[in-house]
């Protein structure tokens, strides 16, 4: 792997280990009353100034943007960092972080799909064994937390959390070539500045803005959420898209359930089995595959 590529990679498994995070940061908030939105519109209100500042100064360094343009970015904040997130977030209301995090990922898959499918990308042999190893082991962290709770809230849950996948890949397949022609920076810091106008829209339509009284761990949780699940992953998945492409990125944002399978057990209390550790070696091997040149 070159330099170029190695850096990407670990742009690609930094914003992993942050939007690992999301999932944990929810469900700490979650116990003390908060609801979906609220908690959304918490998150992008802190993160909000960051990339009020980048997409300024970007717009001002860059070229002038055309009305295709602003459409194109339109239609991927709202499939992107809004669309994803709400269904995310409600999805957590019915399931445990791990078996989010599991769903979520299969969203690595779809941008593939998408790619080989509407853009005329290639599926080399070495990316399908990467897949197949790295869907293997999230089958096997599967299993076990499909014992866990109840089915109908497995299900609701699932079908939501399935649901932000689908629209997280579209956003994925549809950032590179924005990326390409904008900047990694500048796109980021558009389209989250789209995505937070739409959460904020959704906010006050359907809650009072006395809903923002909370209490003071909900603050804390919303701005950790922004900083570290949101600010320096965004960035970094941009950044790695740029150097590898949408593809490969999502195919190293594969270590997420299992980060996040750690994280559950270490602040969620949440079991963790043989069946989830086996899946968690098959990820690493599929990641270490596809990484090689």
């Amino acid at each position: 792997m070159d330099k170029s590529n190695a850096y990407g990679a670990s742009l690609a498994l930094l914003a992993a280990l942050g939007f690992s995070l999301k999932a944990i940061f929810v469900k700490l908030a979650y116990p003390y009353g908060v609801d979906a939105i609220t908690l959304l519109a918490l998150r992008m209100g802190f993160a909000l100034p960051v990339f009020l500042w980048v997409g300024l100064a970007g717009q001002k360094a860059g070229a002038s943007l055309s009305r295709g343009d602003w459409g194109r970015l339109v239609t991927l904040g709202c499939l992107g960092y809004y669309g994803a997130s709400i269904l995310d977030f409600w999805g957590l209301e019915y399931i445990s972080a791990g078996l989010e995090r599991l769903i979520l990922f299969t969203y690595p898959t779809l941008t593939l799909l998408i790619g080989v499918l509407f853009q005329g990308k290639p599926f080399t042999r070495r990316e399908g064994i990467a897949v197949a190893l790295c869907y293997s082991g999230i089958g096997f962290a599967f299993i076990h937390d499909l014992g866990l709770g109840d089915t109908r809230s497995v299900l609701i849950g699932g079908a939501l959390v399935f649901g932000s996948s689908v629209s997280y890949a579209l956003y994925l397949s549809g950032s590179a070539p924005m990326i390409a022609r904008l900047g990694a920076m500048r796109f980021s810091a558009l389209a989250m500045l789209v995505s937070s106008a739409v959460t904020l829209l959704h906010f006050m339509a359907v809650q009072p803005f006395s809903a923002f009284i909370q209490p003071l761990p909900v603050y804390g949780w919303g701005l950790a959420m922004a900083i570290f699940a949101t600010i320096v992953p965004v960035f970094a998945q941009s950044a790695a898209i740029r150097r590898i492409g949408a593809g490969q990125a999502s195919l190293f944002g594969m270590v997420g359930p299992m980060l996040t399978i750690g994280f559950g057990w270490w602040l969620l209390d949440e079991a963790v089995s043989a069946a989830q550790m086996a899946g968690a070696a098959l990820v690493v091997v599929g990641i270490l595959i596809v990484s090689r040149r």
